[in-house]
């Protein structure tokens, strides 16, 4: 017999830096510091990728689109995203529900939170309540607390496609 549904749990960390854009769930939220990384660096599309290669057992998006690969090299997340989804389309799979953190202590999150989720859903083809955007504060602690970086957490669940 085999499963109906999966699911993948995915995380990702960057450190902020000036000269560069904060980019979260594929918005742009204005801020004096963005993320470092070889692509956008968009922790939130990140953790939500690597959650949903992680449900089927597929690597992380490392494998997909090594920092080595310099065609990668400042890479829209959301294009990268729309990749994933194929492949879990392509093996069967369709995407019940994201649920996903965001852990930032400056900017605050909430006004762009909705804005992120639709955009999300959009691309991921969702209805806007398959896929849940939270953001918190570390309380000052760690290197998210002491805004290093910024980190993302999120679960996915997939079922099968019939």
């Amino acid at each position: 017999m085999t499963m109906k549904i999966r699911i993948g749990n995915g995380y990702d960390i960057h450190r902020l830096v000036s000269d560069r854009n904060l980019i979260l769930g594929g918005i742009h939220i204005p801020h004096e510091l963005g993320l470092l990384g070889h692509s956008d660096a968009d922790v939130l599309t990140h953790a939500i990728m690597d959650a949903m290669l992680g449900a089927l057992s597929l690597g992380d998006i490392g494998h997909y689109f090594p920092p080595s690969d310099p065609q990668w090299a400042g890479a829209d997340s959301l294009v990268l995203l729309k990749q994933v989804h194929q492949l879990i389309r392509d093996q069967g799979w369709k995407i019940g529900n994201i649920d996903s953190v965001v852990v930032a202590e400056r900017p605050k999150l909430k006004p762009h939170i909705a804005k992120m989720g639709d955009k999300l859903a959009a691309i991921l083809e969702l209805k806007p309540n398959q896929v849940s955007v939270k953001a918190t504060t570390n309380e000052k602690l760690g290197s998210t607390g002491r805004e290093e970086g910024i980190c993302a957490y999120a679960v996915v669940l997939l079922v099968a496609s019939d």
